[in-house]
């Protein structure tokens, strides 16, 4: 039992270390604390002493005064002390959690549903509160009471100390049969909440097509088979508790009704006077605090555990490597730097960079010989990939579903490493820049367009938190989304979860946020796929005006969309199978062809093809 414990107790304090002298104050006022509850029976026996003498009572009584007054003080500061602990741990753990999260990996943190993260951040870390702050000054202080308890009974009398340790080792035998189990249950129970959370956050985006395909109660069902398992762990870990918890005061009133049988028999035989056996039964009485303590902190250490445990798993994501210059910016160490004044120096500084790279006529991007899987037991997803990506001009990809077009884009974006060749930015190897320096130069659209919390100004100015309201209106003219953003009550700071915003125009805005970047590489997952045709158009003219300063790469399902690309890149099962434009293509590949005709697009003649 110790042995297994000790690796996952030190889980638990590895939150609570970096407070250690927050805690050994809180575990020294609980200290004193114990001890002026401890002499309260003392003074007690003196005030009783008293009585029987007729001495003074004023001294014993201002005593036990001083005792009340003092130790509510040391408690209440006590309380406050570890109570304001426990809520940095919980935001410390927090912070360790989602700073884990936002710089793994895209598959590490794609890989679990994104509902049973959260549980991490939020319900797994409340665990901690008690646990890491308060548990382990419980027990130790918990311990130091019931010891000085018994050995103060033991100075009022041996036989009745005899009797009481009786029924401590019956609570304690108890408790150390349940624990475990108790343990187990509420880890069960919490490993389902985190499931439940990853079910139901997946269901509430897919609404729509639950609703459509009528499957609410199936998925009720599903989600609530959690909530049951949890539920159902839940009881077992009470009724655990409850036995303890019955047979701890059990044990104790029974230690009561034999103390006081066998104190009047000592009383009546003159071995034991009346103050000693009231003090005795008061410390009886008190016997329970430091029991309850005990147990109290026992469980809470326990749910802590497995809750240390859960959290501590984000550890074990895999995390972009981060090179000495990630994360810093030409102003770090300046102490009066800001997110916005330190993105202008750092556009700034890629801007030098640019300069110089154009006077040197290097590809912006270049892909050679390049093989990637999903894993490290997976098939390649993609298969000596040579590409160049000149610095101007527009590259399409295109290909069936399958073909690997969206994996190149992950590997151009630092989401994915190669497991063999290499790419480069610039002419250097990507492996000389930090991811942060690589995303500094692209821009991406994703097919989903999925909303990022805020309001329509945020989004915008995420990737540049510098940029003025009037260049923000200027890439939202360019996309067309002027007259509805001027239309919504709020403008530019209309929160974008709640705006009656289409898919078509969520992807608009996307791609707002992608031109205001000026990226040196503009990165196109399908951007246009929900739009009408005459948005369409006018947003490929936005795309072939950012061609003419800088490179696209559009990945296309709907060929529509690259017919006049300087570029075109057909790929399949994984492998580049031919490049050239779309004159050339529809003569010399096969597939293209095939492509082409099944979305019925026009070919150079512009007569339909058939």
């Amino acid at each position: 039992m110790s042995s297994s414990i000790a690796p996952r107790l030190s889980v638990l304090w590895s939150f609570a270390r970096p407070h250690r002298r927050t805690l050994v104050k809180g575990l020294a006022l609980a200290l004193v604390a114990s001890a002026l509850g401890l002499a309260t029976p003392m003074v007690t026996k003196h005030v009783l002493d008293a009585l029987g003498s007729a001495s003074s009572l004023t001294g014993p009584v201002a005593a036990l005064v001083v005792l009340l007054v003092v130790g509510a003080a040391v408690s209440y500061w006590q309380w406050t002390l570890l109570g304001a602990l426990g809520e940095r741990v919980v935001l410390d753990a927090r912070e360790s959690v989602v700073r884990r999260f936002l710089r793994a990996t895209v598959p590490g943190v794609t890989r679990s549903p994104t509902g049973e993260l959260v549980t991490r951040v939020t319900s797994d870390t409340v665990l901690l509160r008690e646990a890491a702050a308060s548990s382990f000054v419980g027990l130790i202080n918990g311990a130091v009471m019931l010891v000085g308890s018994l050995v103060l009974m033991g100075f009022l009398d041996l036989v009745l100390l005899a009797t009481t340790m009786a029924a401590v080792a019956l609570v304690g035998v108890v408790f150390g049969l349940l624990m475990p189990g108790i343990a187990r249950s509420q880890k069960q129970a919490q490993e389902h909440v985190g499931r439940l959370g990853g079910v139901l956050e997946g269901t509430l985006r897919a609404i729509r097509t639950v609703k459509v395909n009528r499957a609410e109660e199936r998925m009720t069902e599903r989600i609530l088979a959690d909530a049951r398992a949890s539920a159902e762990y839940g009881v077992r870990a009470v009724r655990r508790e409850a036995l303890a918890w019955t047979t701890a005061w059990s044990g104790v009133n029974l230690a009561i009704i034999a103390i006081l049988a066998v104190g009047a028999w000592r009383v009546g035989e003159g071995r034991l006077e009346v103050s000693g056996l009231i003090a005795f039964l008061l410390y009886t009485f008190a016997l329970m605090d430091p029991i309850t303590e005990l147990s109290q902190n026992m469980t809470a250490l326990q749910s802590g555990i497995a809750a240390a445990e859960r959290i501590r798993q984000a550890d074990a994501l895999p995390s972009e490597e981060t090179s000495p210059s990630e994360g810093t910016s030409p102003s770090a160490g300046t102490g009066v730097g800001t997110p916005v004044r330190e993105a202008r120096e750092l556009r700034e500084h890629h801007a030098r960079d640019r300069l110089q790279d154009l006077r040197d006529d290097v590809p912006v991007l270049e892909l050679r010989n390049v093989t990637a899987a999903y894993g490290p037991d997976a098939e390649p997803a993609v298969r000596d990939i040579d590409l160049v990506i000149p610095r101007r001009g527009h590259t399409a990809v295109v290909g069936p579903s399958g073909a690997g077009k969206t994996t190149l884009l992950s590997l151009v974006l630092r989401f994915l490493e190669p497991t063999g060749g290499e790419l480069l930015l610039d002419g250097r190897p990507y492996r000389d820049h930090s991811h942060a320096d690589i995303r500094a130069r692209l821009a991406y659209v994703e097919q989903d367009t999925p909303v990022v919390p805020g309001t329509i100004r945020d989004n915008l100015l995420l990737a540049r938190p510098d940029a003025t309201t009037e260049e923000l209106r200027r890439v939202l003219h360019d996309v067309r989304l002027t007259e509805k953003v001027d239309a919504l009550e709020e403008g530019l700071d209309t929160p974008l979860a709640t705006a009656n915003v289409s898919g078509g125009e969520r992807q608009r805005i996307a791609l707002a946020r992608a031109l205001l970047a000026t990226p040196d590489v503009l990165l196109l997952d399908e951007a246009t796929a929900q739009l009408d045709g005459l948005t369409e158009a006018a947003v490929q003219e936005c795309v072939r005006s950012r061609a003419d300063t800088g490179a696209v790469v559009t990945i296309a399902h709907r060929l529509s969309t690259v017919i006049d690309a300087d570029t075109i890149v057909v790929m399949e099962a994984g492998r580049v199978r031919a490049r050239g434009r779309h004159e050339e293509l529809l003569v010399s590949d096969t597939l293209y062809r095939d492509l082409v005709e099944s979305l019925r697009i026009a070919a150079v003649t512009g007569a339909p093809v058939t």
